[in-house]
């Protein structure tokens, strides 16, 4: 077993199992992809860290626990149709590429769509692709989506997106709470409505282009 193979796996045993991740297609698919293949050279020795990883750009790789249970949460059937907002170097959109039928990235940073492109092309991810596109609006042009899954924390999740999910799609996206720290929250689109739950704390960076809009006062 090679050196990042054991990493990955003592990533998946130490970090992704012990914190109620039992969905075992998606812990094979985070042992299949290749973590290292998509951060900068300098930080593949710390590729499996347990916390979110810089990748360049003011961007980072989600902390992996953190992620996991997203896309645990949410569900993705073999049949769904994805969205992946902030793909950042392709490594969301390589693991969701194991679980679902289609995948559409969305990236905002051209340096970044490029190397994610590579990468995935490189992991064999044929059924996903990068657009370039501004992160806040989505992608309606290949909507509606069953699941939408955003890559990083957000000021809160845009009705132009919500609005991009199927008749019982559902979005997971971790959400600055009222007190100052980021909540996964898990929405649901049924019968015309959009409900949402939270599901748990997540200590994760902000995706630029949500930042919440200055408030007037009067």
């Amino acid at each position: 077993m090679s050196e990042y193979a054991a990493a990955r796996l003592n990533m998946v045993e130490g970090q992704i199992r012990p914190n109620k991740v039992t969905d075992q297609r998606l812990v094979d698919a985070m042992l299949d992809i290749p973590r290292e293949q998509f951060v900068p050279k300098a930080a593949r020795g710390i590729a499996y860290v347990d916390e979110d990883l810089a990748i360049g750009k003011g961007r980072y790789l989600m902390e992996p626990m953190v992620f996991a249970r997203m896309l645990q949460e949410v569900g993705i059937d073999a049949t769904d149709v994805v969205l992946d907002i902030g793909s950042g170097s392709g490594y969301s959109t390589a693991v969701l590429a194991r679980l679902a039928a289609t995948v559409v990235g969305i990236e905002s940073d051209a340096e970044l769509a490029g190397q994610a492109t590579e990468a995935l092309t490189a992991v064999g991810a044929d059924n996903a692709v990068i657009i370039m596109a501004p992160l806040a609006e989505g992608y309606p042009q290949q909507a509606p989506y069953d699941v939408i899954v955003i890559e990083g924390l957000v000021s809160e999740v845009p009705d132009g997106i919500l609005a991009q999910l199927a008749e019982g799609g559902r979005l997971v996206s971790a959400v600055m709470g009222d007190r100052g720290v980021g909540e996964v929250k898990l929405f649901q689109r049924s019968g015309g409505v959009t409900s949402a739950r939270t599901l748990f704390e997540a200590h994760t960076h902000p995706l630029p282009g949500f930042e919440a809009k200055p408030k007037f006062v009067f």
